[in-house]
Parts: C-alpha cells; structure tokens; sequence
C-alpha cells in the first residue's frame, strides 16, 4: 500500500492534471463519438484527443493492467485502487494504448473477408486465378454450368433476372462437385507417399477449419479450398494425410507434413493470410 501511495504521488507531482476517465452510460460524449469501444464497456477515458471505451474489472492483483485485444481495450485494477489512479495510469499509457488499437484494427481490417456481390459478369478466385461467372438463360439446366477453361469463364443455366441467392447456390454446387474430384486426386496422390490410407472423403463447411481427419481414414475437407492456388490445397491435404500417421501436431506430425512438402511453412502460411470472399 506504501508503494502504491507513493507510485501515485510521484505521478501526480510530475504529470499535467489528467483527463478523468468516466463511468458508462451517463459519460456518453455525444460531440467526440467513441474512436474505440469494448462491447463489455462499462466506462471510457479521452486518451490522445480520442474517446476509448473500455472494459473495467477489479480483481485480486497488485498492478493496474492493460490488455489490447480484437474486441477493444480491457483495464484490470486492484480491488481497492482508487479511481483517480486508475484514470493517472490511463493517461500515462494513453499513447501505448492508442497504438495498440490502431494496430489491432488494422490487422482486423486486412483479415476481414470480401463482400460478394452476386451478379452476372462478377469474379471469383479459382484455384489461383480469376473466373467469371455468366448466366445463359438458353442452357438447359439438365446439362448444369458449363466451364469455358480458354476464356476462364462458368456459364451458369440462369437467365439475368435470377436472384443473388440463385446464383449463389448454383456455383457453390459446381464448386463442390469439383472439389469431390480434384480432392480425391490429391488424397490418392499424396497417401502412398505418406504410407497411409484413406477411407472416405467429405466435404466440410465448418467455419473455423480447412480440414480434418479421423483415425478410421475419413478426410473432410472444405470446399472452398478451391479458391486456394493448387498448392494450397496440396499443404491442406498433406497435413490431414498425416494426421492418419501422428493424430497430433507434436514434431514428429511436422517432419512427415515436411517429408513431403519440403515449402509447407511458406503454404501455411499463405492459407493463413490470404483474403476470400465470404459466402
């Protein structure tokens, strides 16, 4: 208590008055909105000329801590610590925390998936490259979509007033049905190399995974991987193939992903980093 006593007069004695930072919702500024905001918020301080609304805790600890995540700024503070200190270190931090946001968003921003607008004549990522998609009102539906690989455009059997959620459908079936055959290729390649077998493939719309793998030989494996440059989709399924030997990511599981795919760090991370549409 000595310490904190005289942490927070040595502060006070060389720092300018501090901004307060205030309690929600009653310290709504409706002429600076909030730059940043906590969906836990409960109160906000102006740190850099900016409103930042946080998420405010007191737990059993000795320090006042600052944690910047992808949801906002939290505080945690000592149970008995007094508001005014928690407002001293706010402004002591203030440039800390403002960059740190700033980095968090940006990250955020460069990872977001794009918008599709579903429409004749938009684009696609396929396979490395860029597809158009057309609509043909005079193609029967009995033959489906036809793949134009010359002029890398998919004539869909849809006249021009069909719906977004029409042609949605339609591609997302001829994406499938390609991902079942080119996926079976690469699964039948890659399993002898890796001395393993394989039992059944199928295909995933998980949200948060590309792949998966069971000790009995089912592979599941996203569909959308299609978006990916063959290459990609090569890492994807190595990895789930070496699953059926080591069912860990220890480094054993690495040196058979490598045994294979000598450039499977530089793959993984392209999956990670790269920006699709989202469906």
């Amino acid at each position: 208590m000595h310490r904190l006593l005289r942490y927070t007069l040595d502060l006070f004695a060389a720092a300018p008055p501090v901004q307060p930072s205030q309690t929600l919702p009653d310290a709504v500024d409706a002429a600076m909105p909030p730059a940043f905001s906590h969906p836990q918020a409960t109160r906000q301080a102006r740190c850099e000329g900016m409103v930042v609304r946080y998420a405010f805790v007191r737990a059993r600890r000795r320090t006042i801590g600052f944690q910047v995540g992808p949801q906002g700024l939290s505080v945690r503070a000592p149970l008995r610590t007094p508001l005014y200190v928690v407002d001293a270190a706010l402004q002591e931090k203030a440039e800390w925390i403002v960059r740190k946001l700033h980095e968090v968003s940006k990250r955020q921003q460069a990872q977001a998936p794009l918008a599709i607008s579903w429409s004749d004549g938009m684009e696609l990522p396929y396979l490395g490259r860029t597809i158009m998609l057309r609509l043909d009102r005079r193609q029967p539906r009995s033959v489906g979509p036809v793949w134009d690989a010359a002029g890398e455009t998919l004539w869909l059997p849809l006249g021009t007033d069909a719906t977004p959620a029409q042609l949605q459908r339609a591609m997302q079936r001829w994406m499938q049905g390609q991902a079942l055959a080119l996926f079976g290729q690469r699964l039948a390649h890659f399993a002898p190399q890796l001395g393993v077998r394989w039992s059944n493939l199928l295909l995933s719309n998980a949200r948060t995974r590309w792949g998966s793998a069971k000790a009995d030989g089912t592979v599941r494996l996203h569909w959308r991987l299609l978006q990916f440059r063959p290459e990609v989709i090569d890492y994807v399924v190595v990895h789930e193939l070496s699953h059926l030997r080591v069912m860990n990511h220890s480094p054993a599981f690495w040196d058979t992903v490598q045994s294979v795919l000598p450039d499977y760090a530089a793959l993984r991370r392209e999956l990670k980093q790269e920006r699709l549409p989202a469906w």
